[in-house]
Formats: structure tokens, sequence, C-alpha cells
């Protein structure tokens, strides 16, 4: 195992088994397959890591076999962190086809408590204000950039037009070829009425 994946494996070990202390149900999922190994090929760098008896995850060597092998191309990572509930669409699976379905439930279903963590350290009331704070900040910036682009869309389609609506360039495409076909008509015509001089 290079000295890279191993800095890597160190925090995504640290972080999944965080999430997995959390929910039982997912440790319940995972010790099913006990001492199985799962391989994140990502091109240049490939992780693997190991179910252990207690429903967590290790880090696994590098010549381990894989039960299942999840390739991922590294330029898919933002679309993954951005959709984790159609993560599994982005991605090629192989292998042992029971755990790859565990991995693909416990990627959508597993999250994060943050209100949990926050507690410990906060206490109760205040992890609670945190987290519906955070989200409805979170909230209102996702709104006010869905605002800003509608406007700014609007704004170069309407005051300084630089863009074009479709179906503005639809009628000046049917516009044009009406213009087409009377300049033909009429170029008909005059060549008629020069043949009868």
């Amino acid at each position: 195992m290079t000295p890279d994946s191993l800095h890597l494996l160190a925090p995504l070990c640290h972080a999944i088994n965080h999430l997995l202390a959390q929910e039982p149900w997912a440790r319940q999922k995972l010790l099913a397959h006990c001492g199985k190994t799962a391989a994140i090929d990502m091109g240049a760098l490939t992780l693997r890591l190991r179910v252990t008896v207690d429903g967590m995850v290790e880090a696994a060597e590098k010549e381990a076999a894989s039960d299942v092998t999840i390739r991922l191309k590294l330029s898919d990572l933002p679309l993954l962190a951005a959709n984790a509930e159609r993560a599994f669409s982005y991605v090629k699976i192989e292998g042992d086809a029971d755990f790859a379905n565990t991995i693909s439930q416990l990627t959508r279903d597993l999250r994060w408590d943050a209100g949990h963590d926050l507690s410990k350290v906060f206490g109760e009331i205040a992890a609670q204000r945190m987290v519906s704070g955070a989200a409805s900040a979170f909230a209102s910036v996702r709104a006010t950039h869905r605002s800003f682009t509608e406007n700014l869309a609007e704004y170069f389609l309407e005051e300084q037009p630089m863009l074009v609506r479709p179906s503005a360039v639809a009628e000046i495409g049917g516009e044009v070829g009406k213009l087409r076909d009377d300049v033909e008509r009429l170029a008909k015509r005059i060549e008629k009425l020069e043949g009868k001089r």
C-alpha cells in the first residue's frame, strides 16, 4: 500500500466508522460481510477497505483480493458528493452483488447526525439550534443563488440582450424561412415577366 493511500485511508476509515458507530442497523448490515474487502479504484489510486468483526471498516493491504471493486473517475467525485442518493449511477461495480448492494444501501441511507456530535460539546438545546441555524442558512444560500441566477439570466435576456431565448431563435428561423420562400417566388415571377418581354 502506498503512503498516499495510507494517508487517505486513515481519515476515511475514521469517518466511516464514526457514522457506523451512530447507526447500529448499518453495522448489522455490514456484519453479514465480515472479512470481505471492497476496492475503490479511481484510476491513479485504489483504496481497499475490509469489514471487521464488529461491523466497522479498516484499511486492507494492497495485495488483498477484492470481493467488490468500485470503479469511478476522480472527475465524478463532485457529482457523487452533490447527489449521494444517485452515487452508484456514476460508478462501475464488479464482484459480489450482495456485498455491492449493501455498500450501495449504506452510501444512500447513512447520514451524519451533526446534532448528536455537537450535543456532546455544546449540549442538546444548543446543538439543535446550531443544526437548524445551519440548515436555515444553507436554504437561504441556495435560494439566493437561485434568485441571483434567474435575475442574471433575465438581465442578459431582456435588459442587456446577450442571450436569446430558444423560442425567439425558433421564431426568427421561421421568419427567415418565410422570407427566403418569398424571395424565391419573387425571383421566379421576375424570370417569367422577363421571359414575356
